[in-house]
């Protein structure tokens, strides 16, 4: 019970720190996004109603709006997938993901400082972070025979 009203307090005092109120669907967004890395809205949703049964829908998306424009949560978005959450900010991590189920999993920069990728051409841009995914089978689909096709 302290370590939930420690992490509750922890959550307060970074909305604070990031100038923005303190309110209960705030608290427990950032309590589901930190309990569900990379989460869809959905998940998000269902866990911060489990703790606030009347919070709307658009509730929680405007929450996840206005945490992510104040660099408190993180919104990735990989191809062909629906938008999804991390609290892990601010690092300039990047992400690799299953082809068969779907599991994301965070992967640290390969060689050196933000962004840890040379472009060939900056074009003018001062480059302050780079976004990379890597795409495969994770271990459990890996070790799964593929059905072999019946003729």
């Amino acid at each position: 019970m302290v370590d939930d009203v420690s992490k509750t307090s922890e959550f307060a005092d970074q909305l604070r720190g990031a100038d923005l109120r303190v309110t209960r669907p705030r608290v427990a967004v950032l309590e589901a996004v930190d309990a569900n890395p990379h989460a869809d809205t959905e998940t998000i949703l269902g866990a911060v109603r489990s703790a606030l049964p009347e919070v709307s829908r658009q509730a929680v998306y405007d929450v996840l709006n206005a945490l992510t424009t104040a660099n408190l949560v993180r919104k990735i978005q990989p191809s062909g997938s629906l938008a999804r959450y991390e609290s892990r900010v601010g690092d300039n991590h990047h992400h690799v993901i299953c082809r068969s189920c779907g599991v994301i999993a965070d992967v640290d920069c390969a060689v050196g400082e933000a962004p840890c990728l040379t472009p060939s051409d900056y074009n003018g841009f001062v480059l302050d972070e780079a976004e990379v995914i890597y795409w495969g089978l994770c271990a459990n689909c890996a070790a799964t025979p593929s059905p072999q096709p019946t003729t």
